[in-house]
């Protein structure tokens, strides 16, 4: 998810892998290329002497991290070196990933949502530095002094004070809220650090700047990014969201590894109330299109009326987008092996990571959805870009196949084999969440019993931001259903004293959760709290945020009026 950071879905296998920094740094802009040259008339240039093998190496990558499709595309000095599909859309399956097989992209969308802003802004329609409420006067965040000194500009920043991955709840899994209803819940969201301290990676404020995008455009996001964005760059095949897929689609399908073991379909999943934040589907063919047009500062590969290149942005707006607003600590790697991957700047712009590596800037991102995660890397100063899309929850895959691609441009003379590199490291995370795990295990008073009958813990339980969490008891069992999150049901457990463990009925989550209830001096339910149990699961499960009291003694729920 991100993956989630980085982005939603990828918590658990791609943070480990990725470094940040304390500094902020700004590298200048990289003078712009030509056009685009058309997709029509390409003419693919040789690989490089070390992707020459680039198909066995993807596919060690698909073997070694189980991934059943990845699609790749490279592109170079305005020109598609590569784009290719490697093993297949679905498992048990005869149907190949291609150039043209549409993936989720999830929190790459991201670039999109910036780029539209930016777009509305040279159209003198909004200003970056604007306040959202003069553009949604009824936006409110938990805090008076964020509410009224939140910029458009922050939306995209991850810098708000809110924690990581807060509010995912609202809409992820999918929730029935609308878009509006997510925001308007924003003003019960906790901010847990000081507004543009640091970095937290969120999703919610990309709601709010869908938002702004609608009203200041007066169009749905989708119809704004299909016409503004998709038709110029030639982006014939990308869709919004998955309620544009039809059957027979070059579509993949998503992999997760259900109890994290055993691998399995994953339902294609709409984002319809945040899709500025991840709801796109797009191919590498695509893709490549858009980093041409990225790498050429914005130029397009047809011309105005005036016979002059046309543009999606400008090259002050791109200097923007890729400007650092939010510096992200460096932190250690997790093994030795990793070391040359650390960076020497680290940061956030609008919707892109900045960072450095073998003496070249980088500009990318991330995306993390139900069963697929993706990675999109570009190098201005080489007019190099890379685009690896997978359908398996494995960030390390996609990280080992673009720093190949990454090498075989920066480092000609060294062949880092990074996908034995990137399975040491996921084997040492895994390792380290099994202890984790074995620990609690240990501490575990297991002769202990709930303070209360079972059938007393039933009830409907109401936290400020997300709404109502129901417990049933059935056949002397206890359910939890989140009351907005269709996929959020499972089965409660006594674990010890008043702690439940919660084993959700839908296994590709991994999110299983703790739930511990409070009582009174009287031996009434106070409060309950959640948190996951393992350190995989996703940060968008931010259940740790989530202060749940029974309704009777909440209050009212009027986040929606």
């Amino acid at each position: 998810m991100s993956l989630r950071y980085l982005s939603p879905r990828l918590a658990g296998c791609c943070a480990l892998f990725v470094f940040a920094t304390s500094a902020a740094a700004q590298a200048p802009a990289a003078k712009p290329l030509p056009p685009p040259v058309s997709t029509h008339d390409i003419v693919q240039p040789m690989l490089p002497t070390q992707l020459q093998d680039f198909g066995a190496y993807v596919d060690s990558a698909r073997k070694t991290f189980d991934v059943p499709g990845i699609a790749v595309a490279i592109v170079k000095d305005g020109k598609v070196v590569m784009e290719q599909g490697f093993g297949l859309r679905e498992i048990g399956k005869p149907e190949p990933v291609d150039a043209h097989t549409l993936f989720a992209i999830a929190s790459n969308t991201k670039a999109f949502t910036a780029a539209s802003l930016q777009q509305l802004a040279e159209q003198g329609k909004l200003k970056m530095d604007d306040r959202v409420v003069d553009h949604l006067p009824w936006f409110r965040m938990s805090d008076p002094y964020v509410t009224h000194e939140m910029r458009i500009r922050d939306l995209l920043a991850h810098r708000s004070g809110l924690s990581l991955g807060a509010g995912d709840l609202l809409y992820w899994p999918p929730t029935s809220y609308t878009t509006k209803e997510v925001v308007e819940r924003l003003r019960n969201v906790p901010i847990k650090n000081s507004f543009r301290s640091n970095y937290a990676y969120d999703n919610i404020l990309f709601a709010v700047a869908t938002l702004v995008i609608e009203q200041a455009s007066g169009q749905s996001y989708a119809d704004y990014v299909h016409e503004h964005i998709f038709q110029p760059v030639g982006m014939d095949e990308s869709l919004i969201d998955k309620t544009y897929l039809k059957p027979g689609m070059d579509v993949a399908i998503g992999h997760a590894k259900a109890s994290f073991k055993d691998l399995e379909p994953v339902p294609p999943m709409a984002w319809l109330n945040d899709p500025g934040a991840g709801g796109i589907y797009a191919s590498v063919h695509d893709l490549a299109k858009w980093m041409n047009v990225q790498l050429a500062g914005g130029v397009l590969p047809t011309k105005g009326a005036d016979g002059k290149p046309a543009r999606l942005f400008s090259a002050d707006s791109q200097r923007q987008m890729w400007s650092m607003l939010t510096p992200i600590t460096i932190g250690k790697p997790p093994i030795p092996e990793l070391a040359p991957l650390t960076p020497h700047f680290y940061g956030y712009g609008e919707s892109w990571f900045l960072s450095d590596y073998r003496g070249q800037r980088l500009v990318w991102h991330t995306g993390g959805w139900p069963g697929m995660v993706s990675r999109v890397t570009l190098v201005p100063e080489l007019h190099l870009g890379v685009v690896v899309l997978t359908n398996q929850e494995s960030g390390a895959a996609f990280n080992a196949v673009t720093y190949r691609v990454l090498d075989a441009y920066l480092n000609p003379d060294q062949k880092t084999d990074w996908v034995t590199v990137y399975d040491k490291a996921v084997k040492q995370s895994e390792a380290k969440a099994d202890d984790s795990l074995t620990k609690h295990e240990a501490a575990r008073d297991k002769n202990s019993k709930p303070s209360l009958p079972l059938a007393q813990y039933a009830g409907t339980y109401r936290d400020p931001w997300y709404g109502d969490v129901v417990i049933s008891n059935e056949n002397g069992k206890l359910r939890l259903r989140f009351s907005k999150t269709a996929q959020l049901i499972g089965t409660m457990t006594p674990w010890q004293h008043d702690t439940f463990t919660v084993r959700w009925d839908d296994r590709a989550l991994n999110a299983d959760a703790f739930v511990d209830f409070t009582l009174d001096m009287d031996g009434h339910i106070r409060e309950m709290r959640m948190q996951p149990m393992s350190p995989l699961t996703d940060f968008s499960f931010d259940f740790q945020d989530l202060r749940l009291v029974p309704v009777a003694a909440a209050k009212p729920d009027t986040s929606e009026d």
